[in-house]
This record gives structure tokens, C-alpha cells and sequence, in this order.
């Protein structure tokens, strides 16, 4: 089993977006897969067609002792369940403040609701910041995966986040690793995207060998700019249920392959190279 968190600190970069349509690939590839949606907003419940509202139980209910994670999943494809989230989820950040071993809450949940539940992923969406949820997603996880738009600024995000990974490492989980960078919202042609992802490889090919992130994969699958794979929220559908014909769906199926394709190295991230 992997669980894997998909962040990035900076919006609008395809974290939801990969989260979703990863995570339905995966499940359409026959691999049992939960995703919790850890960000407020409740982007990738409503995108996989779950509306958290009324006395629907999410996230929030877990992180608040109120709910078990088994409770508040719900089955929204074949091989696919989704933890759901609202807004509710941002009271959680102030409530947490002088909880003690708060950075822990969604370990020792997901570890009990593990024991008792099979699954061949968990992935975790998280919210666009370095607060206590992304936190907790990270002491949570062993790997992560990053989303990053090739431009200038995101590179210069990544550093940041990049230390909040070694960070937790070094005190919380020190088996956590960034596994995987996803170039979204590519643009295939343009000698920016092409300086943007050579910078990034030599970036980890320098880095320390002791690093988190030193012996993550840049994937050869780029996800292009696709009208459809922002219009598929809207109806509550993964890309390829609303589209299972376009550029999007065709690049995050080619993502999904060579996720799968790799599953046996990733076994031990430890000895996951660059591809």
C-alpha cells in the first residue's frame, strides 16, 4: 500500500485536479483507492460528484473525535471511496492550536481505519498552505507528490516547501519522502516550460543524497493546459467520465500508467530515480 500526499502550498497549480483524476485512475486501473480531502474548500468532494452539506459527516467530524474515518468515507466509483470536506474543516486549525499532539491526529486515525481496510492507495489532498492539515497529512503519509506549474515563481515556491518536508523528517516522520513531481499545466512548445523542468532536474540531481526529495521522479507525463479538465468539476466527474477522449484524460492515463509501472520500485521509495 502507498499513501501519498499531493501538495503544494501555491493554488491554482492542478493539486486538486491531479489528486481527483489520479485517484479515479488509479481506481479504473483496479487499484483500491481512498482519497481524503483535506482542504476546506471541499474541491475534490464536489469534483468526484460528493456535496459535504447538512448532516453529511466529513473530515472535520475525524479530526474532531466525533467520527471514525470508516464512518465518513463514501463509495463513489468502483475501487474508488472519498473522505469528504467542508468548510467546517477551517475551524479545525484554531481548535487544534493548543491540542497536544495535534501534528498526529490523522496518523493514528488512518493507521485504525488501516487495520481493518484494504486499499492499494491512499492519497491525500491538501489544502494550498503549510498549516497544521498539511501537517498532519505529512506526518500521515511516506511519500508525496508535487503538482508544479513550470514558471519562475513555482520554482521559487518549492523551496519552501521542500524545507517543510525536511522539516517534518527530521522530527515527525523521519520514512517520509517526496516521491514524485508532476509538471501540470504544461505548454508544450515554449522554451520557458523546457528551462523550467531543466532547471528542476538539475535541481535534484545537486541535491544532498540524505535530502527527502533527492530521489524523486520528475514524470516523463506532462499534464497539458485542457479546457475539459476544468469543466469536469462542474459535473461532478473525473476526467475520464466527463471527457475520457481529451488531452487531459489522455495525459493523466499516461501518469496512471507509469505510476503502475512503477509500483514494485516504489515499494521502497529509498530506491526510487528520477525517471
Amino acid at each position: 500500500m502507498r499513501t501519498i500526499a499531493v501538495m503544494n502550498q501555491k493554488g491554482g497549480v492542478g493539486k486538486t485536479t491531479t489528486s481527483v483524476n489520479l485517484a479515479a485512475g488509479l481506481a479504473r486501473a483496479g487499484r483500491r483507492v481512498c482519497l481524503i480531502d483535506l482542504d476546506p474548500q471541499g474541491h475534490a468532494s464536489i469534483h468526484l460528484g460528493v456535496e459535504a452539506v447538512g448532516e453529511v459527516p466529513t473530515i472535520y467530524q475525524v479530526f474532531a473525535g466525533q467520527n471514525s474515518m470508516s464512518q465518513v468515507r463514501q463509495m463513489v466509483a468502483s475501487n474508488l471511496w472519498v473522505v469528504p470536506s467542508n468548510l467546517d474543516l477551517a475551524a479545525a486549525e484554531p481548535e487544534l492550536a493548543d491540542v497536544d499532539g495535534r501534528e498526529l491526529i490523522l496518523r493514528r486515525t488512518l493507521d485504525a481505519f488501516l487495520e481493518t481496510e484494504s486499499y492499494d492507495y491512499v492519497l491525500i489532498d491538501c489544502p494550498p498552505s503549510l498549516g497544521v492539515l498539511t501537517v498532519n497529512a505529512l506526518c500521515a503519509v511516506r511519500e508525496v507528490f508535487i503538482p508544479l506549474q513550470p514558471h519562475f515563481f513555482a520554482l521559487q515556491g518549492l523551496s519552501k516547501l521542500l524545507e517543510t518536508t525536511a522539516l517534518i523528517t527530521r522530527r515527525l516522520n523521519r520514512g517520509l519522502r517526496v516521491t514524485g513531481i508532476i509538471l501540470c499545466l504544461y505548454e508544450t512548445g515554449t522554451r520557458l516550460a523546457a528551462d523550467i523542468t531543466d532547471d528542476l532536474t538539475g535541481f535534484l540531481d545537486k541535491s544532498d543524497a540524505d535530502a527527502p526529495w533527492a530521489k524523486a521522479t520528475i514524470f516523463r507525463s506532462r499534464v497539458r493546459r485542457n479546457i475539459k479538465l476544468a469543466e469536469a468539476p462542474s459535473f461532478g466527474q473525473s476526467i475520464f467520465e466527463y471527457a475520457p477522449q481529451c488531452p487531459g484524460a489522455t495525459d493523466y492515463a499516461a501518469l496512471v500508467d507509469e505510476i503502475v509501472s512503477a509500483e514494485s520500485a516504489s515499494a521502497n521509495p529509498r530506491n526510487v530515480r528520477a525517471a
